[in-house]
């Protein structure tokens, strides 16, 4: 996916965002890590593991969903003021097979940064063997939350 050609509120913004993802306990639970940050996009990285599996050894759905939330929030994030907190609204994804791979790589890239709502689109990619695959997409709608000490990056 290619991302906007917004320019950034925030020259500090891959600081801010690095700093909010390391106090999310969720993420870090599943084991996800950043991989990549930019002007509108941000790339999760997000190894296999037996704990987050369903039934049939693929990672669970609501993993992806959760994993492609953050990645969408985050790359919002990125074109908001420094001051501002990102939640997530809506989203709606798609699982277009079964998650299967060693590891999988999250992406998420703002498609309209508004004042105070923001459109992403995410796509998660299982990584296997040197190969990848598409797995799922989401659409997401953002806020952007400024005013408010408990909603802050």
């Amino acid at each position: 996916m290619d991302a906007p050609r917004s320019a950034p509120q925030d020259p500090a913004f891959a600081e801010r965002v690095r700093a909010s993802f390391a106090l999310q306990g969720a993420m870090h639970t599943i084991g996800a890590t950043l991989a990549e940050i930019a002007p509108g996009r941000v790339v999760i990285a997000l190894p296999w593991r037996q704990e987050l599996t369903q039934q049939h050894g693929f990672l669970h759905a609501g993993i992806v969903a959760t994993a492609l939330d953050s990645a969408c929030g985050y790359a919002a994030s990125t074109l908001m003021p420094a001051e501002a907190g990102v939640l997530t609204i809506e989203y709606k994804i798609n699982l277009l097979a079964p998650a299967r791979g060693a590891s999988f790589r999250m992406e998420g890239v703002v498609v309209k940064a508004g004042r105070t709502i923001s459109v992403t689109e995410g796509r998660a990619y299982a990584l296997h063997e040197g190969s990848e695959k598409l797995i799922a997409t989401m659409g997401a709608t953002l806020m952007t939350i400024t005013g408010r000490d408990d909603i802050k990056h």
